[in-house]
């Protein structure tokens, strides 16, 4: 009887073993892999404990299997949990964010994503399987002196009631330290930092199922409160620059991973962005440009920042809503303008039609055309990273828009460069500029890209002007998400000369916004903060078409009426005087925390919340299926719209090679 106690107790020595191992090691990844704003002494000890309850409880299962199979469970379920953690280090190297169902339903990234993958991985990364060695050599060793019986039922049933208490404690402080913390769900990053990410992705998951349920059960109802917000927010149009834009072309030019400290930066003394420094100073240009607009993008990025940018809707919490509601109803820029104004629009992109599922979902907004990796030349030496290089994609494009321009009303044109992408390399020779010095390859090479792209524009606008096109079209620039995320804050503070601050950071999440328009004078540099939701209604109102016939979450940038505060994903967001980031207040002149901030602060503060869970509200319930705009709408039909090559696009292709 004796002899069967120890032997399991050899058994419990080598669960507790695995416990311990798997705790350490969860601790290190968060505090060395994840940038999870601990800031004092509870958080610290919440985010040492919280991989404590989800290690009791999954590992713990194995104690439920007798003899050998005990010891196969707990390092199959191990395995299991180090797959899962280290995706996530992966994954928020290049995103900054973590796995959710969301994002694992977007198996058409999979491939481009994995062409990062290396770039990635680090030679330290083999130490998170260190413990699963360890444990598969002590399995081998001693299975053979492990009792066949199972534990009795009151062992492995404790083990769980343990996990259980742990983690009611952990998230019984955190809601001390972080008061509705499950109900109030914006950033991914507090319920990691505070539950941990096992917790965090067994959350998710019954947020994806209730998001399911929301939308079988949404009304025609439930659209009624956001149409009153959305009314109460909206800014009437400027009188001096209303309809200014009807009939004219639009050329949008979508700038990758490009944020404005690039705008007059100067590296080893030579400007990197010398094209688009001239359109930002030269008068003559005409051009309008925003300095302190800000991207709103969440996990979809790119896909975010064209739901924004076309229907004034933030992304979801979680994923990309471009492929978790790619079948829900829109009422976006591109179908609102072909009704309203007989306008063609179509989408420019070289690389595969699937990414971001954007093959279905454009049919969904109204785009009209769809120009793919199908409709370029794809050839080994004009690709790299994620797709077509920027000057041959922007080359290559010319014939086409030459094609849209034959219609016979104006075109909607949306052109999407690839190549100042993570990881941000070119082909040797391509470089123009040298890296800058830092160390972290990373933030050195990101230079270098732009300077490409800004060749690609310089010569995309000659090009323009060459064939017609430049006078007669309104031209809009943007950048559409963060280049470099909070793991370089290191590297760029070098580059930036200070701390990269809470408030630094969130800076940082300016891109570029200018816009010209023919027969309207530029402003120059107009300083008001503004945002990717503020597009749409902009854009409208220079078409002559009123906004507040439609549900947006923006507002016209040149509107006396603007409303000057930015709301990111996470609940943060920004004004003129101060901000709010990471749940504190700041002064933007000092830079200092607002200790004691005020009532309209908080009001502010509240109602960007509120704004986001409306936002929430119309994804997850569809809700747009039950909005009449009042003025004569259509509602989209996705099957109206089939995108690939045609016999005719093959015929002119041919054309245009005799020629």
């Amino acid at each position: 009887m004796e002899k069967l106690k120890n032997l399991k107790s050899a058994k419990m020595g080598f669960f507790l073993l695995a416990l311990i191992l798997f705790w350490m090691k969860t601790y290190i990844i968060y505090i060395s892999e994840f940038d999870l704003g601990v800031s004092n002494l509870m958080q610290h000890f919440l985010l040492f404990i919280n991989p404590l309850s989800s290690g009791l409880i999954l590992l713990g299962l194995a104690l439920f299997f007798k003899g050998k199979r005990f010891g196969i469970t707990l390092l199959i379920i191990d395995s299991l949990l180090t797959l899962f953690m280290y995706a996530n280090v992966i994954f928020y190297r290049e995103f900054n964010s973590f796995i959710t169902v969301q994002t694992l339903m977007q198996t058409d990234n999979a491939g481009s994503i994995g062409k990062s993958f290396f770039g990635l991985a680090e030679g330290h990364d083999f130490l998170y399987a260190l413990d699963l060695v360890i444990l598969t050599v002590l399995y081998f060793k001693r299975k053979a002196s492990w009792s066949p019986a199972c534990f009795k039922f009151k062992k492995p049933a404790s083990v769980m009631v343990a996990g259980i208490l742990v983690f009611g404690v952990n998230l019984g402080l955190a809601q001390i330290d972080r008061p509705q913390l499950l109900e109030r769900v914006f950033d991914n990053n507090y319920i990691v930092k505070y539950l941990g990410l096992p917790n965090f992705a067994a959350l998710n998951t019954v947020q994806a199922v209730e998001v399911s349920a929301k939308r079988s059960m949404a009304s025609s109802e439930d659209i009624m409160e956001v149409e009153s917000y959305t009314d109460k927010k909206y800014a009437e149009p400027n009188p001096e620059y209303f309809g200014k834009a009807e009939g004219k072309n639009i050329i949008k030019i979508h700038l990758e991973s490009f944020q404005s400290f690039l705008i007059d930066y100067k590296l080893h003394g030579k400007e990197v962005t010398p094209f688009l420094n001239s359109l930002v100073h030269d008068e003559s240009q005409d051009f309008t440009y925003f300095d302190n607009f800000f991207h709103q993008t969440g996990q979809g990025k790119t896909a975010d920042g064209e739901l924004l940018m076309d229907n004034s809707l933030y992304g979801t919490p979680q994923g990309a809503a471009f492929v978790t509601k790619g079948a829900n109803t829109y009422q976006a820029l591109p179908g609102i303008i072909g009704q309203r104004q007989d306008y063609t629009s179509a989408v420019f992109h070289g690389d595969e039609g699937s990414f971001w599922n954007r093959d279905n979902i454009y049919k969904q907004l109204g785009i009209d055309k769809f120009y793919d990796d199908e409709y370029y030349d794809m050839s080994e030496d004009k690709v790299i990273n994620y797709g077509l290089k920027d000057k041959p994609f922007l080359e290559q494009s010319m014939p086409l828009l030459e094609d849209l321009d034959k219609n016979d009303g104006p075109f909607y044109a949306h052109m999407m460069t690839l190549t100042h992408h993570y990881p941000f390399v070119l082909d040797e020779g391509e470089e123009s500029i040298e890296p800058a010095n830092t160390g972290d390859g990373t933030v050195d090479r990101y230079f270098q890209t732009a300077r490409y792209l800004d060749e690609a524009l310089k010569q995309f606008f000659d090009d323009l002007k060459e064939k017609g096109l430049y006078e007669d079209s309104v031209i809009m620039i943007y950048g559409d998400h963060y280049g470099i995320s909070e793991n370089h804050n290191k590297a760029m503070g070098d580059i930036m000369g200070e701390e990269i601050t809470p408030l630094e950071d969130a800076n940082l999440q300016r891109v570029p916004y200018m816009i010209r328009v023919p027969g309207m004078e530029g402003q120059g540099i107009n300083h008001e903060f503004s945002g990717q939701a503020d597009v749409m209604p902009t854009l409208l109102h220079l078409l002559g078409i009123n906004a507040k016939d439609y549900i947006q979450f923006g507002t016209d940038m040149f509107s006396e009426g603007h409303k000057g505060f930015v709301p990111f994903r996470n609940g943060s967001f920004m004004t003129k005087d101060y901000s709010y980031v990471e749940g504190n207040f700041y002064d933007n002149e000092t830079g200092e925390v607002i200790e004691e901030p005020t009532a309209k602060m908080k009001e502010r503060k509240e109602q960007v919340h509120y704004e986001l869970s409306l936002n929430d509200q119309v994804l997850h319930g569809d809700l747009l299926r039950f909005h009449e705009p009042n003025k004569n709408w259509e509602p989209i039909d996705p099957s109206d719209y089939q995108y690939g090559k045609t016999n005719e696009d093959e015929d002119n292709e041919n054309k245009d090679h005799e020629s």
